[in-house]
């Protein structure tokens, strides 16, 4: 049985998940030059939308609305939840996936010194699809629902990572999608368990599960997690994805599909109405165990894509800690974690659209040939800056009230269990090892004398600068927002 949704919000939650998909399927019957304006116009449509739903979440006083939209027997199905998570993150990926359009309009072109390119439509059709589908994901209020659109964006991700198509792009995009097709059969056991036990799909069933049960079910969507983030021992897809077009790395693997594993745990943990510490415990020795490996791996990297590949693996670590520290009764850092994936969200975005635009203007992304990004493009010079100031957690950027928050809440459930201490501390430690580590390259590349690749560096599009000037002053006011809209 399918059922209408009467309530604004969950109406307006509806809409943001069609009205991309209704734009794909638009760009797939115009003309090709048609593509990249459908796509602009309407993830710029989308982005209206949850900024209603948000202003009327607001209005409601941060009071959330669901609805069953389909049914079997007593069964939910498919559903919808509208409430602070969801509309932030919702928030989160459309704005970004707006973003990511604009820059792409500009960056798939003739000009392009690393990848020319026109920018054929079946790109901004996937794209806008993977917006709809990160939209359904949000807003799923059932397993089910969160493992159709899973799914949904492993194929959009397949597409996008290939979309080159020469024969390493076409591997790394198999390898993407083998590795999180595996990951999502976690989500299928999950959603089993759950309707064995309790005869729905709905997430708010694992509050009434059993201990052993309710463990059950949320370590099987650890698993899941664990794949689309990239996590161990999971996490070889994701370097390799770096084969995709950079704003395509830029949305899917900084932003959006990476933050769907940490997002359904987060959820998962929402709705248990407490979880077992076993729950705690794994996800946190696995998230210190990824972190160690994340950091190791980025050392040795020159490709500045792959570099960030690996950063984005440890900061996504942060974030399963933080969650996994929760479990333990931190409220402080499950808040912590979910502002991270916020934070982190935008100034990585920043970070591979400025890898993007270096290849885009000087042909290359290998960082031992960039120096003097100041001199020759101040913009680019500054977006670079504050990149690696957020990504490493520098007040007053966004990543160091975000990390305060997980480290903060870690030392305080540290007290009543010993063995979190080390496990707390080392991500500290790998905190100012990343700080020093990027801020070599920033001392490298950035001012000084202009070397003979970046002096030969073409103009940046105005489409670009829009964007980055916009990322550059997300990853300074992202935390506030965060803070303000968590309470």
């Amino acid at each position: 049985m399918i059922t209408l949704v009467p309530d604004a919000m969950t109406n307006l939650a509806l809409a943001s998940v069609l009205l991309p998909f209704f734009g794909a399927a638009l760009i797939g019957l115009a003309p090709h030059q048609a593509g990249k304006w459908i796509c602009q116009i309407f993830a710029a449509a989308t982005l209206a939308l949850i900024l209603d739903l948000a202003a009327r979440f607001v209005a409601a006083d941060h009071v959330g609305a669901s609805r069953t939209l389909i049914e079997f027997g007593t069964a939910e199905v498919v559903g919808v939840a509208v409430d602070s998570v969801s509309v932030l993150i919702a928030f989160l990926v459309i704005a970004i996936g707006f973003l990511v359009a604009v820059y792409s309009a500009a960056y798939l072109n003739a000009g392009n010194r690393e990848h020319p390119d026109t920018g054929r439509k079946r790109y901004y059709a996937f794209l806008l699809m993977f917006i709809g589908a990160m939209s359904g994901l949000v807003f799923s209020s059932t397993i089910v629902g969160q493992l159709v659109f899973f799914e949904i964006t492993g194929a959009c991700s397949w597409a996008l990572i290939g979309y080159y198509e020469s024969p390493k792009a076409l591997r790394s995009a198999a390898k993407a999608l083998i590795i999180t097709h595996i990951a999502s059969l976690g989500l299928y056991v999950a959603a089993a368990l759950l309707f064995a036990d309790t005869g729905t799909f709905a997430l708010t069933a694992i509050g009434h599960l059993s201990p052993a049960h309710k463990a059950a079910v949320l370590l099987a969507i650890l698993v899941a997690a664990w794949g689309k983030s990239a996590q161990l021992p999971m996490h070889m897809w994701l370097p390799d994805a770096m084969e995709a077009p950079t704003p395509v790395s830029a949305y899917l693997h900084a932003a959006s599909m990476v933050k769907v594993g940490v997002y359904i745990f987060a959820r998962g943990l929402m709705s248990a109405d407490g979880a077992p510490h076993i729950v705690g415990w794994v996800g946190a020795t696995m998230a210190v165990i990824t972190l160690i490996y994340g950091f190791a791996m980025y050392l040795p990297q020159a490709d500045m894509k792959r570099l960030l590949a690996y950063s984005t693996i440890t900061q996504l670590s942060y974030i399963f800690l933080g969650l996994s520290l929760s479990v333990f009764g931190s409220d402080l850092a499950f808040k912590g974690a979910i502002a991270h994936i916020f934070n982190h969200a935008f100034a990585k975005t920043l970070f591979f659209l400025v890898a993007g635009s270096l290849s885009y203007t000087a042909g290359t992304r290998l960082l031992p040939s960039l120096r003097g990004i100041l001199t020759k493009a101040p913009m680019l010079g500054v977006s670079f800056v504050v990149a690696a100031l957020a990504i490493t957690g520098v007040p007053p950027f966004s990543g160091f009230f975000s990390k305060f928050a997980i480290f903060g809440g870690g030392f305080a459930v540290s007290q009543q269990n010993l063995l979190l201490w080390p496990m707390v501390v080392i991500a500290l430690i790998e905190s100012v090892g990343c700080f020093a580590w990027f801020f070599k390259w920033v001392g490298y590349s950035v001012p000084g004398k202009v070397s003979d690749t970046v002096a030969a560096a073409s103009p940046l599009p105005a489409g670009m600068k829009f964007v980055l000037g916009v990322l550059v002053i997300m990853s300074l006011c992202s935390s506030f927002i965060a803070a303000s809209w968590l309470g």
